[in-house]
């Protein structure tokens, strides 16, 4: 990658224009949102956009979930002639509709099973084979033999993310896991967990020798994280955070973006939950926030940031 910084896959978050206003920033790996193996298998619509890519991504990885080597190879396979980088095998998603099933986090419970996937992938088709791991799972720390499991069986990259799947995100990501399994393995690993800021960037990479650092949730309205941790593990350079006007111009051109991409229904309707993330703990942008739910128009959010901006300059006078 072009950076050590990563923009971790989340659904519903990750979709094609915001990687790409992550990647202009300075993500110089991206994933896919997670989709279901099984999900390619029987053909679901959803799935067409979930991997829908362009080049300005590249390096990017196709996420597949699921738990049955067979299938995750043979759809490995239906899937290598896209235009992915790689592929990354999800063994992080805590959610209970994944977990129930085996799939996700659950696969941190038998190294056994994520040694057989992984070798059934790497055998099926030809790209480099990545993991994404929690730190284990009801409270056992497995990190380590999941992570030396599916280097044996061929993964090219093991993401860590030091937290149990029943800790979901909350409490503290535990970077020594991390340091644990960089230690045990040959292969590159990329530390997750609690990295809000160009200095927690520089000290998860100090602190853990890991080759990486992959931002998630602190990306949600924030795609500048990766200019400023670009920039400070370059030389300790420290970028402030976008004024007002750099704000607005974003949202709008992310918005605009989410429209000609889904379509200006669906993408206002999704839109709502960023222009929560971007403008959270701005001065005056509470009501800006409610009055985006009610937002169905890429006009009517554009009059309505330019109003808060109005009200914003009109305070600073």
């Amino acid at each position: 990658m072009s950076t050590p910084l990563a923009l971790g896959p989340m659904a519903g978050v990750t979709d094609l224009p915001f990687r790409l206003l992550c990647k202009e920033q300075g993500a110089g790996l991206l994933y896919t949102e997670m989709v279901s193996a099984k999900g390619v298998m029987y053909r679901n619509p959803n799935t067409a956009e979930l991997i829908a890519t362009e080049p300005a991504e590249q390096p990017i990885g196709l996420q597949l979930f699921g738990a049955d080597p067979a299938i995750m190879g043979e759809q490995s396979k239906v899937l290598e002639e896209k235009p992915f980088a790689f592929f990354d095998i999800n063994m992080g998603c805590p959610v209970p509709k994944v977990v129930n099933n085996g799939e996700g986090s659950s696969l941190m419970k038998d190294p056994k099973l994520v040694y057989d996937i992984v070798y059934a992938m790497v055998r099926a088709q030809s790209k480099p084979v990545t993991v994404k791991i929690r730190k284990g799972f009801g409270g056992v720390e497995s990190a380590v033999e999941v992570a030396k499991a599916a280097e044996d069986a061929g993964a090219s990259m093991v993401a860590v993310h030091g937290r149990f799947r029943e800790e979901y995100y909350s409490g503290h990501s535990d970077w020594g896991c991390i340091r644990r399994v960089k230690e045990a393995v040959k292969i590159p690993v990329i530390g997750s967990g609690d990295v809000t800021r160009a200095e927690d960037a520089a000290a998860m990479m100090t602190e853990t020798g890991c080759d990486g650092v992959m931002i998630a949730r602190a990306a949600r309205g924030n795609p500048w994280i990766f200019a400023q941790c670009k920039a400070y593990l370059a030389d300790g350079t420290v970028i402030p955070k976008p004024d007002d006007d750099e704000l607005c111009n974003m949202v709008l051109r992310h918005a605009r973006m989410a429209c000609d991409f889904k379509g200006e229904f669906i993408a206002m309707k999704e839109m709502r939950s960023h222009v929560a993330w971007y403008f959270a703990g701005r001065p005056g942008s509470a009501g800006l926030r409610r009055a985006a739910n009610e937002i169905a128009t890429y006009d009517g959010l554009a009059e309505l940031i330019a109003q808060w901006r109005d009200t914003r300059a009109g305070s600073e006078q």
